[in-house]
């Protein structure tokens, strides 16, 4: 039975129920009911009663769904969606009873030959690259570690917000500058992402795009999430049907470590940077490899490509959960990506614009700061964490002395201007800065 049909048959009694009620029925993690639920709703099958914690939810016992007899230009949302995701958008809509149930088609990416197959325009593939790629050449990764501050809130946001996180992007802020979780899963979801994103702004330049930066994203994403810490990072072991073939759980991670790392070979020789991330943006989603999370690693996974060519990175931004949902399905049901390349087409160019917008306004990237980067990062840990003076630290670097009358004024800058706001970039926590600052900033 597929999820949404378990949600219907959870839901036949009088009684409603909330999200986090029908995840613990179902067995399922509360994200992948929330999505169904999102989905259900916009088809009127569902309705639900109250808004935010209290909401509750329970059948619609009219005859007729809500969206059925809608015309296309009401049934698509503000998205500029085409033709052809509009006519998508209509057969998902239909009851279940009238869709096909599918499993996992691996032909998707056996069939797809990088740089001769291509999922996005090529000539739109072009543009978006030349509108989004940063000026000059740049180490890979420089694009996003100079928007880091506004990248880790919108995109943990915009990410988290899709999995159904009730947090604003306003409280999301806050709760960046105190990381205090109180136990809150919401805030325990969003200071993942943020660990994430921290995680593979330093990791992709120096290990590029393999199968263990996707597996840590994963475990990062889903710390404290997962009730079996063993699956962080590690490929699912259910039982999975996979082109209409049933694979019990001893022959599963052989089968889909063998397809996840297939997507990741292929996605590593497209040389185009935005086809690359769509493609990884819709292989990892679908292929699910991981018992939960897919999806949100698939959103971070997706901006690998982008940090390596210094592209614009995607935030999704202003994306709805049931567009976003409805997209989804179009490939998971249909293996069709009409709703998915419209969806990602606009949230990438609301990203160019955001992004190309701040990356003007700070001017051309110092190279003085670009060669001592490192460095830079490993002084500042030894002041603010282990309290070392500024004069032993830059004598004990293996520069030259002239490297090092360069550095030491930058090294007192960027010293003067660490705050709780900006210390991620330095890999220091906001706890280690505060008491630094409290100490009065010793150095």
């Amino acid at each position: 039975m597929t999820v949404p049909n378990k949600i219907l048959s959870a839901l036949e009694g009088e009684q409603a129920l909330s999200s986090r009620e029908i995840a613990e029925l179902l067995g399922l993690s509360w994200s992948t009911v929330k999505r169904h639920l999102d989905v259900l709703m916009e088809a009127g099958k569902i309705q639900r009663e109250r808004e935010g914690r209290t909401a509750r939810y329970r059948l619609v016992r009219a005859s007729a769904p809500r969206l059925q007899s809608m015309p296309a230009q009401v049934i698509a949302s503000d998205l500029p969606w085409s033709s052809e995701s509009i006519n998508l958008r209509k057969s998902l809509l239909l009851p279940l009873a009238m869709r096909e149930v599918v499993t996992y088609q691996r032909d998707l990416v056996d069939s797809y030959q990088p740089n001769q197959t291509t999922w996005l325009s090529p000539d739109l593939a072009e543009t978006l690259e030349v509108e989004g790629r940063m000026k000059g050449q740049q180490p890979a990764g420089t694009y996003a570690r100079k928007v880091l501050e506004p990248l880790l809130i919108d995109l943990s946001w915009s990410s988290s917000r899709l999995e159904g996180n009730r947090y604003s992007l306003l409280d999301t802020e806050r709760l960046f500058k105190s990381g205090i979780t109180d136990g809150d899963l919401d805030a325990v979801m969003l200071l993942n992402h943020k660990a994430a994103i921290e995680f593979m702004i330093d990791a992709v330049p120096e290990y590029g795009l393999n199968s263990a930066v996707i597996r840590n994203l994963h475990a990062l994403l889903m710390q404290d999430l997962l009730a079996d810490s063993t699956a962080l990072g590690s490929i699912r072991q259910t039982v999975v049907n996979i082109s209409g073939t049933t694979y019990f759980p001893t022959q599963v991670p052989t089968l889909l470590e063998e397809m996840f790392e297939q997507i990741l070979d292929k996605a590593r020789q497209i040389k185009s940077p935005i086809e690359a991330a769509f493609f990884l943006w819709v292989n990892l989603a679908y292929l699910q490899p991981f018992e939960d999370g897919n999806k949100r690693t698939s959103r971070l996974a997706a901006n690998i490509p982008l940090m390596l060519y210094n592209c614009s990175p995607l935030s999704f931004l202003d994306v709805t959960p049931h567009d976003y949902a409805l997209a989804m399905m179009g490939v998971y049901e249909q293996r069709d990506m009409a709703m998915a390349v419209d969806l990602f087409v606009w949230v990438y160019r609301r990203s160019i614009k955001k992004y190309g917008v701040m990356l003007e306004a700070m001017g051309v990237p110092d190279p003085v700061r670009l060669h001592f980067r490192e460095v830079l990062n490993e002084a500042i840990n030894a002041v603010v964490r282990d309290r070392q003076a500024v004069g032993e630290v830059v004598a004990g670097l293996l520069l030259s002395e002239h490297e090092k009358l360069q550095f030491e004024p930058l090294l007192q800058a960027e010293l003067d201007s660490l705050a709780l706001h900006n210390c991620a970039r330095y890999r220091l926590g906001m706890r280690q800065v505060q008491a630094w600052i409290e100490a009065g900033r010793p150095r």
